[in-house]
């Protein structure tokens, strides 16, 4: 699938603020799109983010992630884990149909309309530059802490 062209998108975010992607020109940004708050692989996906995070400052980059749950539950996971990053709540689904990242998938065996696991860098430019699909939690936040060093 061909990366959409995005140039900006605005969310709710923890801290009590709305997050635009254009407020950011002038640092890389990665969006990390996760299924759900509290569970394994997002939990995973989420503290490797944040073990890294004081490298993704000197690498000139900041860490949002985005799912479907509300603000609240956001607060209450970011808090639980420590998360130096905030958490965009997509409950519409607008920038996870924006970034084409909604697939039908089976759970217990029955389809399901979820979030596929994937993440994008915006460079400081604000232009998107790399993006990663249906990937696996384990190891990815250090991928793309590589990919950011190159920038």
């Amino acid at each position: 699938m061909n990366d959409p062209v995005i140039t900006d998108f605005e969310l709710p975010s923890t801290g009590d603020t709305l997050f635009k992607l254009s407020d950011h020109r002038g640092k890389n940004v990665v969006v990390f799109f996760y299924p759900k708050d509290n569970t394994p692989g997002c939990t995973l996906e989420g503290q490797e983010f944040r073990d890294l995070d004081p490298d993704f400052d000197k690498a000139n980059t900041m860490v949002v992630g985005i799912s479907r749950d509300s603000i609240k539950s956001h607060e209450g996971f970011k808090a639980k884990f420590g998360f130096p990053f905030e958490l965009l709540s997509d409950k519409d689904e607008i920038v996870c149909e924006l970034f084409g990242v909604m697939k039908l998938k089976t759970l217990y065996g029955k389809q399901v309309r979820g979030i596929d696991r994937s993440t994008f860098v915006f460079d400081a430019k604000g232009k998107l530059v790399k993006s990663w699909r249906g990937l696996r939690a384990p190891g990815h936040a250090a991928e793309v802490l590589g990919f950011v060093q190159t920038l």
